[in-house]
This record gives C-alpha cells, structure tokens and sequence, in this order.
C-alpha cells in the first residue's frame, strides 16, 4: 500500500500542479475518515502518515482517568502507565489502534476522500492565482452563451462577462477570442468564480499601457478616464518628462496606437485630452473641438458655466448630451454649456435668505442633443499645439 501511495503521489503531484503537503495532508485525512469507520462513532481517531515513507499508523485518543466510565474515550492509569511511564491523570494519551475490516471499503472511502481534498486544493490554487490577476487583461476563447452572459474559456478556468459588463455595440459568438478586464474573484462551492468585464474604464487604461511604451513604463500618466462603453471614451493624459508630448505618445505615428484600441474596442471613439490641474483649462480641452467664448467658474457649487457659439452648441452639448457628460465625468464638476446670446441666468429669491439672489443655471442637457443626422467629431481629439 505504501508503494501505491507512492506512486499515486508522484502522479498527482505532475497532474494536478498541488504542493506535496496539501496531498499529503489529504493522504492523512482520508486515511483518518477510513480508520474512524469501521471503529466506534464516539472514538477520537488520528492518523499520522511519515512524509517521507508513506508509512501510517492510526491512534486513538483516551482521557487518562482513575476509575473509568466510558471505555471508547477513557484509558486507566494504570494501563496508561504501561504505555507511557510519565503519564498523570487527566492527559490524553494516544493508544495504536488497528481497526477491524481496515480493507476494501476502507479503501474506497480513503480513495474519495484524496479525489474531493485534490478537487478542493486545485480549485484554491485556481483561486489565488487570479486573484492575483485581479485588475488585468485576460484573452480567453467564447466557449457559450447564457441567457445573455458570456461564458469564456480562460486557461483551466470558465470565466463570465455578464450582461452588465458587456459594450452593448459588441456582438461574440461561440469561438470568438475575447479579450477583458478581469474585476472580481470569488469563492463558490463549484470553484473560482472569475468576472471579466468589457465595459471597464480600467480595460481601456489596461489598453494603452500595451499600447503606449511611455505609459507603461510611467513617463505619461492617465489621470482620469470619462467612458460611455461602445460609444465614447475620453481620456487625459500628463506627462512627467516636458521633453514628452503626452497627447503625441499615445495617439502614436498617423494614429497607430489609438487605432490598434480603437479596433479593440470595436470601433469605439476615442478622445486624448492634455490634463490640466486648472479646470477651466481642462475643461476647454475636455470640449474640444468646440470654441469656447467664455467660461467662469462656480467653486461652491462645483460647476462650471461655458459660453460657446450657438452655430457649436450641439457639438459642444454632443449627442444626446454625451460630449458635456464625459467631459463633467471627467473634471468632476457639473458643465453648464449655452450658446451666445442665450440668458446664462436669471435671479430668483431663496426663501432660507429673501436678501440673497439665487443663480439658475441653463443645464446642457439631452434637451440640447444633437439631431440625429450630424456628423460627430474626429474620434481623436488632438489640440493644435500637439505633434
């Protein structure tokens, strides 16, 4: 038998990609679960297997008494004196056991014991290494669909994207390469369960550090990223080197490297931005191509009041608010966006304060959309001064 564990240890070692200690704890267990079956329920069995020889021996475990009342957890003194010379009373001394019948049915509870604790160590492994992965990019294969979620083959393991997480302008099939985010991680009694995500300002942030050598290697940095998932990302970039023009390095030579995500993305436009600490010099930039003819802040509020051409309006407000949107998602603050010669505000009279005039903003807002027949802006958006 100690031959057979042998080779059935070498095996699942190659096999399975688990540690020796976790098989041989799972020998040990399984051993144990054997040894208590064909003993008394109430009997305190343990097994101890030499990591080295495969050799076992079983024990059961007795409280060491005077007078003994039950004979399956109690052992005399005088008997334990026999075993060990330095007992006392009230140890727990550890008797070799030999259990009847410690054969075939023995063995195949043994045998389904090793195969579940194998399945259990292999689907913590599984766990662990992507957990780790939490945050990256994953390329697997579409293996099914159900009811609308994504089953995707990653490795040994089956991924989903759920319906929540997928761009609503892509299409997979069965086979498909898919490429996505991986978001979450969790535990569940059928092994990792592993979230990718389509939708993710992260998939286009983990995107460019492919693309782009000078955010990889932390030359340019993202500082924010604005997404409406398979429509419109905006995304501003900085650089720490002034001798790197940041819009120039990820838009690439004649476009290449927005373009190869762009196409990752299925088509999806892509605004580079040059990130300003200052939010009006952010904001024109963010608004970008439209002209801004005036532009005022309101720190208490967090807006932020722009004035543009009333021939520009919808291009700066976007299709169905989306350009002002991305751009307040991006500043974090709420944009305000009139046309010329449109009333900006009007005063009104807070009833807490009848002395102090209230301001009423005209909000850019789906309202303002764009009519269905214009042409939007470049997908790229790169301000006069870049290369």
């Amino acid at each position: 038998m100690t031959d057979n564990l042998k080779m059935i240890l070498q095996q699942l070692e190659a096999e399975k990609s688990v540690d020796r200690e976790t098989l041989l704890e799972a020998i040990r267990s399984a051993i144990e679960t054997a040894a208590r079956k064909p003993m008394n329920k109430a009997a305190d069995v343990s097994v101890e297997v030499d990591p080295k020889t495969l050799s076992f021996n079983v024990f059961e475990k007795r409280l060491v008494v005077e007078k003994v009342a039950d004979t399956t957890a109690e052992i005399s003194l005088e008997d334990a004196l026999k075993l060990n010379p330095d007992v006392v009373v009230g140890n727990r001394l550890k008797i070799p056991a030999q259990p009847a019948n410690f054969g075939r049915i023995a063995a195949q509870t043994a045998r389904q014991v090793i195969i579940q604790k194998i399945k259990d160590a292999e689907r913590e492994r599984v766990f662990e290494e992507f957990k780790q992965r939490e945050g990256d990019v994953v390329t697997g294969a579409v293996k099914r669909i159900n009811k609308g979620n994504i089953i995707v083959s990653v490795g040994l393991v089956e991924a989903v994207v759920p319906v929540r997480e997928q761009s609503p302008r892509e299409k997979y099939k069965i086979g498909d390469r898919i490429r996505a985010i991986l978001i979450e991680v969790d535990r569940s009694p059928r092994g990792p369960q592993v979230v990718l995500s389509r939708t993710s300002v992260d998939l286009v942030r983990a995107l460019f550090e492919m693309e782009v050598p000078e955010i990889y290697d932390g030359t340019v940095i993202i500082k924010a990223i604005a997404r409406d998932p398979g429509s419109r990302t905006k995304v501003a970039v900085a650089s720490v080197d002034p001798n790197v023009d940041a819009v120039g390095a990820c838009v690439g030579l004649k476009g290449s490297r927005v373009r190869a995500v762009v196409e990752e993305l299925n088509g999806e436009k892509i605004d580079i931005i040059r990130w300003s600490e200052k939010p009006i010099e952010l904001c024109v930039n963010a608004l970008n191509p439209a002209d801004i003819l005036d532009i005022k802040l309101n720190d208490e509020m967090k807006r932020i009041h722009v004035v543009v051409p009333q021939d520009q309006l919808s291009l700066a407000i976007g299709k169905r608010g989306q350009n002002a949107r991305l751009a307040s998602q991006l500043l974090g603050w709420n944009i305000d966006i009139r046309g010329e010669g449109e009333p900006a505000v009007r005063p009104e009279v807070s009833e807490a304060n009848p002395d102090k005039e209230i301001l009423s903003e005209v909000v850019a807002d789906e309202s303002n959309a764009v009519p269905q027949n214009q042409p939007e802006e470049d997908a790229v958006q790169i301000p006069d001064d870049a290369e």
